[in-house]
């Protein structure tokens, strides 16, 4: 064999080996979402726990403003934004009222290839439907748990979440190894479809577009269109939680928010296709107290039409 070819040969087995360590030590990003806010150090006490686990692991912030103990909105902000990170991402979830309680810490893999770990207590509901669950593991605490915290009940996020996330994306640990498998199962909260019946339709609101008030719900276009809807059609609108009823009042079907006078009321159709109602310039969620969640339900029927 000539000496140039041998050359070629080493230098091929070389990069082979190189690019195979690469892929073998390759770490996922891991993206941290709490309940927490930013105004204590409670967020940064978990990215340090994960930093200490590997301090080349890149650490991300989904949020840590949903609303404290709103697990579904939890749930829902993890749904929104998991589809847009690569697979093998591990997203770690502290929306968590039942801390120190017998709800299981658990790691779902979803058949896209993504990590959650999170209390299975309703966080796992949206992203277990739109992504598949491929297998569900509980967390064996014996094992990932943060050293000398094992007399620790009320900071899991720090203790056990944080920590076991940052093993499972910097590849200290393999899914398999994060503790037992579970039924393919998770704890899912119950929410109503959205529905056209008696001449109106009926929604609930997912989600909030927090930083202006708006209220968006989960009635799309097409439903919306069986009330025969043009712009500039007039609709009772009425929001209740559970029965008590926080907004009933006709509101104008518009484009956009300048189509009414600043501090009235509007329908429209948000980014995501979806109804919605907001006040022009002004918070229409903090103006009759609603929030996000299934409780929140929203009834949309022509003026003029009864039940």
């Amino acid at each position: 064999m000539c000496h140039t070819l041998k050359r070629f040969i080493k230098l091929h087995l070389v990069l082979f080996l190189l690019i195979g360590h690469s892929a073998a030590t390759a770490q996922n990003a891991l993206v941290l979402q709490t309940d927490f806010g930013v105004k204590d150090a409670a967020v940064a006490t978990m990215r340090g726990v994960a930093f200490g686990v590997s301090p080349g692991l890149g650490i991300f912030d989904l949020t840590h403003e949903i609303p404290p103990y709103n697990i579904w909105e939890g749930a829902y902000r993890l749904e929104q934004t998991a589809r847009y990170w690569p697979a093998g991402t591990v997203f770690v979830s502290v929306v968590d009222p039942g801390v120190g309680t017998d709800r299981k810490p658990v790691v779902l893999k979803t058949k896209s290839g993504h990590y959650f770990v999170t209390p299975d207590n309703g966080t796992l509901t949206l992203v277990s439907e739109s992504l598949g669950i491929e297998s569900v593991r509980e967390i064996d605490e014996a094992v990932h748990r943060r050293a000398d915290s094992g007399k620790s009940y009320t900071f899991h996020g720090r203790d056990v979440f944080a920590y076991t996330g940052a093993k499972l994306a910097a590849g200290i640990i393999t899914f398999e190894e994060v503790g037992q498998e579970l039924p393919p199962h998770v704890v899912k909260i119950e929410r109503p479809e959205a529905a056209y019946r008696d001449n109106g339709v009926y929604g609930y609101v997912p989600i909030l577009d927090i930083r202006y008030g708006n209220v968006w719900t989960n009635i799309d276009r097409e439903l919306f269109g069986k009330l025969n809807a043009d712009i500039g059609d007039v609709f009772l609108v009425t929001v209740r939680y559970n029965d008590t009823v926080l907004f009933s009042d006709e509101v104008p079907y518009v484009r956009t928010f300048g189509d009414v006078n600043v501090g009235e009321p509007l329908l429209y159709m948000n980014s995501l296709d979806k109804l919605s109602i907001a006040i022009n310039m002004d918070d229409f969620a903090g103006t009759y107290g609603v929030q996000a969640g299934p409780d929140y339900k929203i009834e949309v029927r022509k003026r003029g039409t009864g039940n």
